[in-house]
């Protein structure tokens, strides 16, 4: 069976990018795999698709036939995506390769809080699942920020009950203090604890020390791996987190 490994984040994350450079990765470690784009309200996309949704489902086309705004469109076809997803995944099998990589739709709750992902997860194979979680570094670098990616990471994780793993995208536009820093929170709790603390001890930041020893208790406190599509960097630890979760750490690379 092929692993499909879903790219989930808020919009403007680097969801596509990230996947046409992990393809790109893949393909120079003699690694075949595909790519599969979820979003149907896409303008633009990096890459070739070679399975695109909008081959079934677009948003243009749904505002038009049920005069809806481009949010209400987006959430119709979102549930419409559902009524795809067995031939979606007919079409994915056909291609016969063991990696699938899945580009999800830019406003990341169209697809992680619609009940219609959990019926393509499902068509597609929920055992052979992957999730990278983008957490974006324009959110992040503040405590209460970082945080707040925190917040979605684990809403995200508690949604789908996959294997995961959390990457700091576009970690090259960060500087070498700020990656140190972000890697510091997510390494050690009470670094980001500190950090709360001595930002500014208000009403929002006491509710962000609060949301984060929930976090804790519950074991959803997850350490960030900093990637970049651009440089590129972090590729082949997605690669060996993937492989740790579905083959125990062994490498399949043809080489």
């Amino acid at each position: 069976m092929a692993k499909n490994i879903y790219f989930i984040g808020t919009a403007g994350s680097g969801k596509s990018s990230l996947v046409w450079a992990f393809k790109d990765w893949m393909t120079l470690q003699g690694l075949d795999c595909i790519t599969v784009n979820l979003d149907p309200g896409a303008e633009f996309i990096p890459y070739e698709p070679d399975v695109d949704i909008r081959d079934w489902v677009r948003v243009e086309e749904v505002m038009k036939e049920y005069s809806l705004g481009p949010n209400g469109a987006q959430i119709v076809c979102a549930d419409m995506m559902a009524l795809n997803a067995k031939e979606l995944a007919d079409v994915i099998e056909k291609f016969k390769v063991p990696y699938v990589l899945i580009d999800t739709p830019g406003q990341m709750e169209l697809f992680s809080f619609r009940q219609s992902s959990q019926v393509i997860v499902d068509a597609l194979g929920r055992e052979d699942s992957f999730l990278v979680f983008l957490s974006d570094p324009a959110l992040a670098k503040t405590p209460n920020g970082f945080v707040s990616t925190l917040m979605l990471c684990a809403t995200v994780q508690f949604r789908f009950s996959i294997p995961f793993l959390n990457v700091l995208s576009k970690a090259d536009t960060l500087e070498e203090r700020q990656l140190q820093q972000l890697e510091g929170w997510a390494g050690e709790p009470d670094a980001l604890y500190a950090a709360l603390t001595e930002e500014d001890f208000s009403a929002r930041n006491v509710q962000s020390i609060e949301f984060l020893r929930a976090m804790e208790s519950v074991g959803v406190y997850r350490e960030l791996t900093p990637v970049s599509s651009e440089a590129p960097s972090g590729i082949e630890d997605i690669y060996n987190a993937v492989q740790q979760s579905m083959e125990g750490g062994e490498d399949l690379r043809s080489d």
